[in-house]
C-alpha cells in the first residue's frame, strides 16, 4: 500500500439519506409533514403572525420564519418559495420575502429579551 492510497476514494460510494437534499456542499434534511404541522400549530395557537419567506443558500433549503405580534418565532423548513406563500395565504397570515425586507425588530426585541431572563 502505498502513501497516498490511504487518502483515494475507495470504490463505494456513499448515498445521501432518502429524504436530504444536496445544498451547496451539505446536505439538509427535507421538509416534511411535522414540518407543516408545527408550522400550522403555530398560527393557530398565536396572533398577529406574519411570515417571511426565506431563500435557500448554500447551508439552508427554504424556510418559512413566523413570528408572532409579540416577537416570539419559529422556523421551519418548506418545499419551496411558492409554497410558502400558498402556505401563509391558506392561513391567511402575509409573507414576505426576507432577503428583501428582513426580519421584524420584534424579533430581534424577543430574541433579547430571552437572553437576559426577561421572559
Amino acid at each position: 500500500m502505498g502513501l497516498l492510497d490511504r487518502f483515494r476514494r475507495s470504490g463505494r460510494t456513499r448515498r445521501p439519506a432518502a429524504d436530504a437534499t444536496r445544498t451547496g456542499s451539505t446536505r439538509v434534511r427535507a421538509a416534511d409533514g411535522a414540518d407543516v404541522r408545527h408550522l400550522e400549530q403555530f398560527v393557530s395557537s398565536r396572533r398577529g403572525v406574519e411570515g417571511f419567506v426565506e431563500p435557500r443558500t448554500a447551508v439552508s433549503d427554504v424556510t418559512l420564519l413566523l413570528v408572532a405580534h409579540d416577537g416570539e418565532w419559529t422556523r421551519r423548513r418548506v418545499p419551496s418559495i411558492k409554497w410558502a406563500h400558498d402556505f401563509a395565504n391558506a392561513h391567511r397570515v402575509p409573507s414576505y420575502d426576507a432577503a428583501v425586507v428582513g426580519v421584524p425588530q420584534r424579533m430581534r426585541d424577543y430574541n433579547r429579551r430571552r437572553k437576559t431572563g426577561g421572559l
